[in-house]
């Protein structure tokens, strides 16, 4: 199998944050994505928190590999309900575009689903920008569903 997914480390860093400019690059060119960088995305520069979430309890970082050289991570967390319950969300997921359709998502997504169900999560949640009908088509991959829309008008 030349795709794979581990938790990452420390010394993961350097490729991790390139892996995620990358991402927040990505998302500004598709609809709904300039709002999604500043509200959901991570704020540049990128380093000190996905430092923090390597070391953070409550945060999983993987990271995809494809022949042994980094080119996808995902980040997952644990968010605390009203009812004391835990929800898994995916904060980040993303494959460089030479690296999609080799299996490479699906590894990390498989890691991100584990680690949610080790942790009790009643649940698990993903964004998709509007019309990114891959990152949609993926996610219904590993039975996530819509379960709220967000609307939005931009202003002047």
């Amino acid at each position: 199998m030349m795709e794979n997914a581990e938790t990452a480390h420390t010394g993961h860093l350097d490729h991790l944050v390139a892996l995620a400019n990358e991402a927040i690059d990505d998302a500004l060119t598709k609809r709904g994505g300039s709002v999604f960088t500043r509200r959901e995305g991570r704020p540049r520069p990128v380093s000190d928190e996905l430092a923090g979430a390597l070391t953070d309890p409550d945060q999983m970082v993987v990271v995809g590999t494809y022949a042994g050289y980094p080119v996808g991570y995902a980040v997952a967390a644990l968010e605390v309900l009203h009812d004391g319950s835990s929800l898994g969300r995916v904060r980040d997921i993303y494959v460089t575009p030479e690296a999609r359709q080799v299996g490479v998502g699906e590894v990390m997504m498989d890691h991100v689903v584990s680690w949610c169900v080790e942790h009790h999560c009643v649940g698990l949640d993903a964004l998709a920008l509007p019309g990114d009908r891959h990152t949609k088509n993926f996610f219904e991959t590993f039975g996530l569903k819509a379960r709220a829309l967000i609307v939005h008008r931009s202003l002047p």
